[in-house]
């Protein structure tokens, strides 16, 4: 498994501050935040910024998140796809494997949702593929649908595209209904993209993004998931996601330095 640190960690910070202050803390692999880079790209080149990646010896193995694609109809699809073909050419361009999704909110989810996520993500999927991208469908507990693990593998399996899996993220995975069987449902082709933090002290009805801590400092059980992801093979990238506006007045090299010392021990290396 591969230590990596998302860039939402790092929210405040612009794109080039934030990639060399990952590379000087010792990380070399980085999950992006496509509305970072492509802000950053609306002034710089993309020869610039490929420069800046290879000087700093930095990978993107993945980037987050594209929303909207799942249950939007009409003009709002039709917006939602069209910047979605933007971004794959983004990941294309800087040899980024993976883009991670995330469902759209809906207020009363039943099975006519259901199927129309399916096609879409689906139609996402096929697009994907033509630009070299995998896409990791994130379940998200806060939300009304695709709350858990086991719905987001359903989504995925029904797609029946090789290319389309889910993101774990340890968060979601303890702030909603998923459970510890739905990690037996776990192969190397259907898991995509790993995301790991903590939380300590906060019941799940009340944990926010902001209560994200380093991994291994808190109260989740976190053995039982790497225990599953060893079991399966997984050798991809483990992120780390830490939405805490505390670390965002953080250097970046302070916040990737601390990071990889907690994915490291975590993740046994």
């Amino acid at each position: 498994m591969i230590p990596c640190i998302s860039q939402a960690t790092t929210l405040s910070t612009p794109f080039a501050e934030d990639i060399a202050g990952t590379a000087d803390g010792g990380c070399r692999v980085v999950e992006a935040w496509l509305t970072k880079l492509e802000k950053h790209l609306e002034t710089a080149t993309v020869a610039d910024t490929q420069a800046l990646l290879a000087d700093k010896d930095i990978r993107i193995a993945a980037a987050a998140y594209q929303g909207g694609l799942l249950l939007s109809q009409g003009e709002a699809r039709k917006a939602s796809f069209d910047h979605f073909k933007r971004r794959l050419e983004l990941c294309q361009t800087f040899g980024i494997g993976t883009m991670l999704l995330v469902a759209d909110f809906a207020t009363r989810p039943d099975e006519a949702a259901l199927g129309r996520a399916v096609v879409s993500l689906t139609e996402a999927a096929r697009w994907a593929s033509g630009f070299g991208v995998e896409l990791a469908l994130e379940f998200r507990g806060t939300d009304t649908f695709c709350t858990c693990l086991e719905t987001a593998l359903l989504l995925t399996a029904n797609s029946g595209e090789s290319n389309v899996g889910v993101c774990l993220d340890v968060f979601h995975y303890y702030k909603g209904p998923s459970k510890p069987d739905d990690l037996d449902a776990l192969t190397v082709a259907n898991l995509k993209h790993v995301q790991l933090c903590d939380v300590t002290g906060v019941p799940r009805e009340l944990m926010t993004d902001a209560d994200r801590m380093f991994p291994g400092e808190g109260d989740f059980r976190l053995d039982p998931i790497l225990a599953a992801l060893r079991r399966i093979g997984y050798a991809g990238a483990v992120s780390l996601e830490l939405m805490n506006p505390m670390l965002w007045q953080s250097k970046p090299s302070q916040i990737a330095e601390l990071g990889m010392t907690a994915l490291e021990r975590i993740l046994g290396k």
